[in-house]
């Protein structure tokens, strides 16, 4: 069978506000019971490898053995083929797992070895059963042609709370699972934003077995434990426009949902950068992804992501002049007190905003967007009813869409550049963010091309956005430095130093644009990977510029992901 739910984290209080909220809805007292599982496989993990769980469960006096493989997850929702059979005294019998087809993958992937446990999971859940509404039932819907369709939806909630064992390693849990008995995936979403209205949860990347196999391996078990930085989304040269775009939103989803957490979690300045950049990226997918896709919800998603973006800006600004530029200025003019007390106002001034931004991070708002933004890679939010001609492009190749938005955002930016040497300040600040989203787009389509095909775009492009991002840190110096309330201000002493840094960073800026205008003229001549190589001649790389100066910045910040 199919085994389709929607696996949550919540903490020990938000445990109990569930709990609350699941008997008032129900109007029943809720089932517990305790569960012990044991999951085998070979010294060599060879069903690990072959993405096949295999466990012994007691529930009471009985043992269940469960044989879970196929595992697809995308923001949060997961689908799984599950075969249960009970097994007397809890031993393992291959032989007994009723699929052919499983069983013949399991005896496969043990390879004739023994079974030994690697893992254990000592859970007390408690369990409601909800039904709900399924969509498209209200006033005006169609209705069911026979007595035998769902008008309702089950759902299963389980509440786990207890421990992973591995070995002499020990980890505890609390983890929420919405499984689906019976009607559509999106009545899972609509529950699961009913049961926790003011946020705070997140997004189960893992599954139990995946826990426990990682804590029996001495690896991380722990999501959102470090800044998330973008990765590369595996697309084949056939992938139809659905099927990659699909997966480079399901990449976008999980950079912005760890990087969330580990702003809530901790004060690293990579966590507000890399929610940033992740924000910045959906909404260059989401752009990319539109001739296929479209819609009224698409629209509100990118709305919705440039909010947010922006209320991350303000702390990853303050982070910015802290770092990249008070602090080597700070150790570069040792003699001015100045930059001290800048430092002291920026530190306040941050952790003022670091507040104020995880309350919008555990709030209601930013809960929302991040299940429509599930719910709409996991259920294909994008599918139009009324759009007969959808079909058609959301089959088409990727390598054609791509091609297509990728020239578009390329003639966008050569416009944007044109009379290079001439742009004021806000134009350069256009130009900017036309090459932020090209190099995004490339690096969403960048599995189509060999690495040297695509390596060229993607070095001028970094290069320049290294030369922008000299620019940007003067525009911020100005920008909060010079405001009626800006840090430091009323101290004579700060400000002194806050005028050194502007006229420093200025003269930087003047330096980095006449560096980035030749920087253009490499990029502007470097071969784009979409475009047919010309036969019969040699792609022209530019001519030969000297390097940019070194990198003025400190910290993981500085690359080109600004």
């Amino acid at each position: 069978m199919k085994e389709i739910e929607l696996k949550l984290l919540v903490d020990e209080a938000g445990a109990r506000r569930l709990s609350r909220r699941l008997t008032a809805l129900t109007g029943t007292r809720p089932v517990t019971r305790r569960l012990l599982t044991v999951y085998l496989d070979t010294a060599e993990g060879g069903l690990a490898a072959a993405g096949i769980a295999l466990r012994l469960r007691r529930e009471g006096r009985g043992w269940t053995q469960t044989v879970k493989a196929g595992r697809s997850m995308r923001a949060g929702l997961s689908e799984t083929t599950e075969v249960n059979v009970a097994v007397p005294g809890g031993r393992v019998d291959l032989a007994a797992i009723p699929d052919p087809a499983l069983r013949a993958a399991v005896e496969k992937a043990a390879g004739g070895l023994p079974l030994a446990p690697v893992y254990e999971t000592d859970m007390r859940r408690t369990l409601w059963e909800v039904t709900e509404p399924q969509p498209g039932m209200g006033q005006g819907e169609a209705q069911p042609i026979c007595a035998c369709d769902q008008t309702v939806a089950r759902i299963e909630v389980a509440l786990d709370r207890g421990d992973i064992h591995a070995g002499p390693a020990s980890e505890g849990l609390i983890e929420v699972e919405l499984e689906l008995l019976a009607g559509p995936p999106a009545t899972l979403f609509a529950l699961a934003r009913r049961l926790f209205p003011e946020g705070g949860l997140r997004f189960s990347a893992m599954n139990k077995a995946e826990r426990g196999r990682r804590l029996a391996a001495g690896e991380p078990t722990r999501e959102h434990r470090a800044p998330r930085n973008a990765r590369p989304v595996p697309i084949a040269a056939d992938a139809s426009a659905e099927a990659a775009g699909r997966e480079i939103l399901a990449e976008c989803f999980a950079q912005i949902a760890d990087n969330a957490a580990v702003v809530i979690e901790s004060d690293d300045p990579e966590g507000p950068h890399q929610l940033r950049v992740g924000l910045r990226r959906l909404r260059s997918a989401l752009e990319l992804t539109e001739p296929a896709f479209s819609g009224l919800a698409q629209a509100m998603l990118a709305a919705e992501a440039r909010w947010l973006g922006q209320e991350v800006g303000r702390l990853r600004d303050l982070d910015v002049a802290l770092v990249d530029l008070v602090e080597p200025m700070r150790k570069e003019v040792p003699a001015e007190p100045g930059f001290a007390a800048l430092s002291d106002a920026l530190v306040t001034a941050a952790a003022t905003e670091r507040a104020a931004l995880r309350r919008t991070l555990t709030g209601a708002r930013v809960h929302g967007f991040l299940f429509d933004l599930a719910a709409f890679i996991a259920l294909r939010g994008w599918l139009e009813p009324a759009d007969h001609r959808q079909t058609h492009r959301l089959a088409r190749p990727f390598a054609a869409l791509a091609a297509e938005r990728l020239e578009r955002a390329d003639r966008r930016a050569a416009k944007r550049a044109k009379g290079i040497a001439t742009l004021e300040v806000e134009a350069r600040h256009d130009l900017r963010k036309s090459l932020k989203k090209l190099r995004y787009i490339v690096e969403f389509a960048s599995p189509l091309w060999s690495e040297s095909q695509v390596r060229p775009m993607l070095k001028s492009l970094k290069a320049l956005q290294q030369l922008f991002g000299d620019l940007n840190d003067a525009a911020v110096a100005e920008t909060l430095f010079l405001a009626p309330n800006g840090p430091g201000v009323g101290n004579p002493v700060a400000a002194r130093a806050a005028g050194r840094l502007i006229g420093a960073r200025n003269a930087g800026a003047e330096q980095a644009w006449a560096e980035a205008q030749a920087r253009w003229e490499v990029f502007a001549a470097a071969r784009r990977p979409w475009k047919p190589r010309k036969s019969g001649k040699k792609a022209s790389t530019g001519a030969k510029v000297a390097k940019p100066a070194k990198a003025r910045r400190s910290g993981k910040s500085a690359a080109g992901a600004r």
